[in-house]
């Protein structure tokens, strides 16, 4: 199996980081994809997803089963969110929805990221293509991302 462009891009942006990618013969483009394919419960999934925060990018890493509460969040960040499209995420990260990594964009995103993921020893993150992932922990997800932990729901 050939590795997809953006796994290359990714492991290229994120070298010296030690970052253990595996390439799936089957999607993990949605959650509980990637939850059935690597073994673990969808809240350890990174779900990297992508708004406008008063027009500018923002990154949200979401745990699996949540879903973002776009007025609440807004409102803990003091900005206006929209869910962006996916030119504008393609734009923002340089991947396309279903394989956007949490961290190694061609320019750093502000983000943040869902506090319900502190309570787990283990994370996957998407890889730069729907198939590929890698795991993480919370704290290396944290530092590496320069997430603020807020609560996303």
């Amino acid at each position: 199996m050939s590795v997809s462009k953006g796994v290359v891009r990714f492991l290229a942006a994120t070298t010296g980081l030690d970052l253990s990618v595996t390439e799936m013969a089957d999607s993990t483009h949605t959650a509980q994809e990637a939850a059935d394919a690597v073994g673990a419960p969808v809240a350890a999934i990174v779900k990297s997803l992508v708004f406008l925060a008063d027009g500018e990018p923002l990154l949200v890493l979401v745990s699996g089963p949540n879903r973002v509460d776009v007025g609440a969040l807004g409102e803990r960040l003091g900005v206006t969110l929209q869910k962006a499209d996916a030119d504008a995420v393609k734009a923002a990260t340089g991947y396309s929805i279903g394989g956007v990594p949490p961290f190694g964009h061609p320019t750093p995103l502000r983000c943040v990221m869902d506090e319900d993921f502190m309570a787990l020893e283990q994370l996957w993150a998407a890889a730069g293509s729907p198939k590929a992932v890698f795991p993480i922990s919370p704290e290396k997800l944290l530092e590496l991302s320069q997430a603020s932990l807020v609560r996303v729901t």
